[in-house]
C-alpha cells in the first residue's frame, strides 16, 4: 500500500485555476497545507464585510474545508489593493514599486520556503506557480522533495518572439501590446524556476508548444485543460429575422488579445453586426483603437456574473488572441451557450471542434474570422446549432474534471518517483 504522500500548494492570489488543484488535493488526501495572501471563508468576519469597497475579498473566497490547512500572509497584498484605491501608482510599478505584484509574489515564495524548512520532514512535494517557486523550489530541493510547477501563461521567448514580430506587423497597435517590459532578473528567475522543477502542468497544447524554445532539457510537461464554469440552463436562442447578429469581445483592449484582428474582422459589416467590446486599455495613447470603439457599443468594465449574463444574451464570441496560456472567457462564453471563433495560440484547439461547437482560426489573421461572419450572416442558424454543442461540451467538463485529473496525476507521479 502506498504510504501517504503531502504536498504544500501556494498561490498569492488564489484565482479559479489554484483553487481547483487545492480542492482536488485536498480531496485526494494529500494536502499538506494551502499558503495564499488573503483567504475568504464562508461565516467568517473577512466574509460578511466583503460588501462594497471590500467586495475584493470575497472574490478570495475559498472552500470551507480547506479553513484549517491554509495559511495567509494578507500585509503586503492589502497594501497592494489599498494603493490601488487611491490611485498610488508608484506602490505599485511594475517590479519596482513596494507593493508591486511582483514583491507580493517573492514575498509568499519566502514564506512557503521558510515552512518547507520547518516542517521538510512530513513534506513530500510542493505545488506552486510561476513567479512563486524559485526560493520554494531551492528549499525542496535541499531536503530532496519534489517540485511540481504550474505554467498558467506561454514561455517567454516565445511571447517575446512572437508580440516582437507583431510589434513590427502592426505598429499602430504597438502602444497595446504590453507584455514585453519584465527585467532581465525577472526573466532569468522564470528561467531557473523551470530548470528546478520536475513537472510542469499546463493547461493548453499552445502552452506546451512555447516551452520547446527553452534553451535546456526541461522536465516532463502534461497539459490538463482547465474546467467549464457552471452551464447556463435557461439559455434561449432568439430567431434571427429582422435583427442584426449580436457579436462580443471581452478581455484586455491589447494586441495581444488579437484587438486590431477583432476590428478589421468586422469592418464594413456594421448593418449586419451588433457588436459589443468589454474591457479596459490604452485607449487614449493609441487612436486607432479610440476610433474603432467609437463605433461599436463600449463597455469599459463589468463585475463577473454581468460578463456571463451578457455572454448568454451574445450569437457569437470572437476572440483572436495572439499569445494565451488558456483564455477562460472562452469557456465563459460556451458554459452560456455562446459559440466561439478563437486562435491556435488559445485552449481553443484542446476544447473546440472546428465547425461543430466553435471554430479555430490562424493567429494574427482577421480574413478567416471575417470569412466565417460572412458565412454566419448568410447563415445565422449555424451559431446556434454550435451554441447548443458549446453548452453540452461545456457541460461536460466542470472544474471537477480539472480537480479529478490533476490530483490524480499528481498522486501518481508522487507515487512514482518516491515509491
Amino acid at each position: 500500500m502506498d504510504k501517504q504522500r503531502k504536498i504544500i500548494v501556494s498561490h498569492p492570489t488564489g484565482n479559479a485555476n489554484s483553487r481547483s488543484a487545492v480542492n482536488g488535493l485536498y480531496k485526494k488526501g494529500i494536502l499538506d497545507s494551502f499558503h495564499t495572501c488573503i483567504a475568504c471563508f464562508k461565516h467568517s468576519f473577512l466574509y460578511y464585510i466583503s460588501k462594497g469597497p471590500l467586495k475584493e475579498f470575497k472574490r478570495r473566497e475559498f472552500s470551507l474545508f480547506l479553513k484549517k490547512y491554509t495559511y495567509t500572509y494578507p500585509h503586503k497584498e492589502l497594501c497592494r489593493l489599498l494603493a490601488q484605491k487611491l490611485k498610488q501608482t508608484q506602490w505599485i510599478t511594475h517590479e519596482t514599486g513596494i507593493f508591486c505584484i511582483d514583491k507580493i509574489y517573492h514575498n509568499i515564495d519566502q514564506k512557503v520556503s521558510q515552512y518547507l524548512e520547518k516542517k521538510q520532514a512530513s513534506i513530500d512535494a510542493i505545488y506552486t506557480y510561476e513567479d512563486c517557486a524559485l526560493a520554494s523550489f531551492q528549499s525542496a530541493k535541499k531536503f530532496k522533495k519534489l517540485c511540481l510547477y504550474d505554467l498558467p501563461i506561454g514561455y517567454w521567448r516565445a511571447m517575446h518572439q512572437l508580440l516582437t514580430e507583431e510589434q513590427h506587423q502592426n505598429p499602430q497597435w504597438a502602444t497595446t501590446l504590453g507584455g514585453l517590459n519584465d527585467s532581465p532578473s525577472k526573466l532569468q528567475r522564470k528561467d531557473e524556476e523551470l530548470a528546478l522543477a520536475d513537472k510542469i502542468y499546463v493547461a493548453s497544447t499552445f502552452t506546451k508548444k512555447t516551452l520547446s524554445m527553452y534553451p535546456g532539457k526541461l522536465s516532463e510537461i502534461e497539459v490538463i485543460p482547465y474546467g467549464f464554469p457552471p452551464i447556463n440552463t435557461n439559455r434561449k436562442y432568439t430567431p434571427f429575422e429582422n435583427r442584426k447578429i449580436k457579436v462580443l469581445f471581452v478581455g484586455g483592449l491589447s494586441q495581444r488579445k488579437g484587438i486590431s484582428y477583432f476590428f478589421e474582422s468586422i469592418k464594413g459589416l456594421e448593418d449586419k453586426l451588433d457588436v459589443t467590446v468589454v474591457g479596459k486599455g490604452n485607449i487614449e495613447n493609441c487612436p486607432i483603437l479610440k476610433e474603432s470603439l467609437s463605433k461599436i457599443k463600449y463597455i469599459p468594465s463589468l463585475p463577473h456574473h454581468e460578463v456571463l449574463k451578457l455572454m448568454s444574451t451574445q450569437d457569437l464570441f470572437i476572440f483572436p488572441s495572439l499569445f494565451e496560456g488558456f483564455g477562460l472567457v472562452i469557456t465563459e462564453a460556451m458554459s452560456q451557450g455562446t459559440p466561439v471563433i478563437t486562435t491556435d495560440r488559445t485552449c481553443g484547439p484542446d476544447i473546440i471542434t472546428h465547425g461543430e461547437n466553435g471554430w479555430i482560426v490562424k493567429a494574427g489573421d482577421s480574413t478567416p474570422i471575417r470569412t466565417l461572419l460572412e458565412q454566419f450572416i448568410q447563415q445565422p442558424n449555424t451559431l446556434i446549432l454550435a451554441g447548443k454543442a458549446a453548452l453540452k461540451t461545456a457541460d461536460s467538463r466542470p472544474w471537477s474534471c480539472y480537480e479529478k485529473e490533476l490530483s490524480q496525476s499528481i498522486y501518481s507521479f508522487i507515487n512514482e518517483k518516491l515509491s
